[in-house]
């Protein structure tokens, strides 16, 4: 089964656009902009993405240099929406903890082959997975340590360290990047059938594959989340991972 690009996509997509423009306008959220500016980039991007992988699909290293770029690209992103964007260098390290792991263990098992076709969805699925934990982690995280800055400052007149006062504060908000990721594995098959399970499906693969890949790649999810949000939390309590307002006031 294939979904050929003609007029009842091009329907089915201006409908879905329209829907989510009118949500957003009854709701009064303001978004309406970002919405039509992330639909347009979502088409360009999407094609000349389709393009570059049929390029370099046939070539493992050149397959591994778009998964870069695409790691790159998650990195920066993160790094603007937790509003750290000098910071990116530590949000990379976060994330490339979590990634890096992973990609190995499904590589050298053998139980992702070494080719481009196989390798690059899923290190894509990984890496998007991992942006999004960094940046749950970082939002929630960064909020609660500006909302407790009198927590923070009795912390020190008590004795802790900078790193152990900021512990105090977000290691109990950290996990909360991680429960979207966990219900997701959780009610796979239930409530959702993920990417990766419609695309071996549509490929033409049997069920029994599809389950497979798809499970592979929820555990992968699962590793690299919780090691990205781990490290995450290491570098903010370190004052590494931090935006501007809060690398001025977590002071000593």
């Amino acid at each position: 089964m294939t979904i050929e690009p003609g007029w009842p996509v091009a329907f089915a997509l201006a409908a879905l656009l329209l829907l989510a423009l009118g949500a957003h306008r009854v709701a009064g959220y303001g978004l309406d902009r970002s919405v039509l500016v992330a639909a347009v980039r979502a088409m360009v991007q999407l094609t000349v993405i389709a393009i570059v992988i049929r390029a370099v699909v046939e070539n493992l290293w050149w397959s591994i240099a778009l998964v870069a770029v695409m790691f790159a690209t998650a990195v920066l992103t993160t790094a603007r929406r937790v509003e750290a964007p000098r910071a990116w260098a530590w949000a990379a390290l976060a994330m490339c903890a979590g990634t890096v792991p992973v990609l190995a263990v499904v590589l050298l098992s053998g139980a992702v082959p070494p080719e481009g076709i196989a390798f690059i969805p899923v290190a894509g699925i990984i890496v998007g997975n991992a942006m999004t934990a960094h940046t749950l982690a970082g939002r929630r995280t960064f909020a609660a340590l500006r909302e407790e800055g009198s927590q923070y400052e009795a912390s020190l007149t008590l004795g802790l360290l900078p790193s152990q006062a900021i512990g105090e504060i977000i290691h109990r908000r950290s996990p909360e990047a991680l429960l979207p990721g966990l219900d997701q594995v959780r009610t796979t098959g239930l409530v959702t059938l993920p990417g990766a399970f419609i695309g071996v499906m549509l490929g033409g693969g049997t069920p029994v594959q599809a389950a497979t890949v798809q499970v592979l790649v929820l555990f992968g999810i699962m590793a690299a989340q919780a090691i990205t949000v781990a490290v995450a939390e290491r570098l903010i309590e370190a004052r590494r991972l931090l935006p501007p307002d809060l690398r001025v006031s977590l002071v000593d």
